[in-house]
């Protein structure tokens, strides 16, 4: 199936402070945009879908499995499913994640 969306037209949702995202689904896979305030936190956790999480715009302290990630423009890490991550934004941040197979908790 082909799908376009523009993502101007998506509503952005504020899933937890200061963290505002914008969704794209297929059947097994979501796109997540986001938009995130600086000093925003993101609580540890973790999900049965693999992600890939790339920075953007902004500086990220990304900790995955107890090991932190300083992330800039550009950089790009791999979150296995299952696997526990925490962070916290140092600056506003634009950050783009794939998750495999599809996020219906985003739906």
């Amino acid at each position: 199936m082909n799908q376009f969306t523009a993502t101007t037209s998506l509503e952005s949702r504020e899933l937890i402070p200061g963290f505002h995202g914008k969704f794209v689904h297929s059947d097994d896979m979501t796109l997540a945009y986001w938009n995130i305030k600086a000093g925003s936190s993101l609580p540890e956790h973790s999900h049965f879908h693999k992600q890939i999480a790339q920075v953007i715009e902004g500086q990220f302290e990304l900790i995955v499995d107890g090991e932190a990630h300083m992330m800039g423009p550009g950089d790009v890490l791999e979150i296995g499913g299952d696997v526990p991550h925490s962070g916290r934004a140092i600056t506003d941040c634009v950050i783009h994640d794939i998750f495999l197979p599809a996020r219906e908790d985003y739906f």
